[in-house]
């Protein structure tokens, strides 16, 4: 018997293990993970800060801000979409250590709290957010693999390559699906599903995306560029990659995912702007040259 394997990779995982204990206080890897994804994407940020002259100190004096303030919208934004989960005990709102933090929420509640914060500090919000997203990046890539260790976050039934197949004893049960049970395949006398890996889909398609970024960053023709790249590229794959998953926050009397459709919403609108802000980076110095030679 084992936990995980991914059927045609030939990797298998015999037991999962989900957390360590340090005297006898339980310390889940998702946390661990999380909490090494926040400091790697801070000093990224402030690294890109200072090499572009804003100086890292503008992520270093706001960034803490920003996190504690996006983790609360994260968790808000799970809370909402699943409240019958949450109505009869409220106090599990605050049970952060039972997991329940939708990306969105902590990326809206994030630049709302940036976005204030530059008003206040006289900073440009754009300018700023193009660094910070760097950091965002870093945190989604590996914060995918907590979901790994949570056995959580996976798609629907498939045979492809990237097959991972996992002991149904061990999800959690309002993750499988009536398809998933259809599925189901025992092995010497054990229950698992076989799924899409679909945390490993988007922290590799965000890792893609953090590459361009860093190679096009001084490459970007208009301040909030990288911003709106972040927000296009991300919307597109997390738009596809969320129509395999089996545990997304519907809007509630519709069977709408909620995340797929802010993903769509977030393509459309960022790719609209970035297109409009390019036309305008394209136009201003041949008005400029037109100016100088009359």
């Amino acid at each position: 018997m084992y936990d995980l394997k991914f059927v045609n990779l030939g990797i298998t995982i015999e037991h999962m293990v989900s957390s360590v204990n340090v005297f006898g206080f339980r310390i889940a890897f998702y946390g661990i993970i999380i909490g090494i994804g926040m400091l790697l994407g801070i000093m990224l940020a402030a690294w890109d800060a200072k090499d572009r002259g804003l100086g890292e100190d503008v992520i270093y004096d706001n960034i803490i801000s920003v996190i504690l303030i996006g983790i609360a919208g994260a968790r808000l934004y799970y809370v909402f979409f699943q409240w019958d989960a949450y109505k009869d005990d409220l106090l599990q709102i605050l049970n952060l250590r039972a997991g329940g933090l939708a990306i969105y929420g902590g990326v809206i509640a994030g630049l709302l709290t940036l976005y204030v914060i530059c008003r206040r500090k006289k900073l440009s919000f754009l300018d700023v957010a193009d660094s910070i997203m760097l950091a965002v990046l870093v945190g989604q890539i590996l914060g995918r693999w907590g979901n790994f260790f949570n056995c959580e976050a996976f798609g629907r039934y498939t045979e492809s390559l990237f097959a991972m197949r996992i002991r149904k004893a061990i999800v959690n049960p309002i993750m499988i699906d009536a398809e998933l049970l259809e599925h189901i395949i025992i092995e010497n006398g054990t229950e698992y599903i076989q799924v899409h890996p679909t945390f490993l889909y988007e922290s590799f398609w965000n890792f893609c995306l953090l590459m361009f970024l860093l190679w096009y960053r001084k490459r970007k023709k208009f301040t909030g560029e990288i911003f709106l790249l972040y927000l296009c590229g991300y919307g597109l794959g997390r738009c596809i990659i969320e129509g395999l998953r089996t545990d997304s926050l519907m809007i509630p009397g519709t069977g709408i995912a909620v995340s797929q459709l802010l993903a769509g919403t977030c393509f459309v609108v960022s790719l609209f702007l970035i297109l409009l802000g390019r036309k305008r980076a394209v136009l201003k110095p041949a008005e400029a040259a037109k100016e100088t030679k009359y």
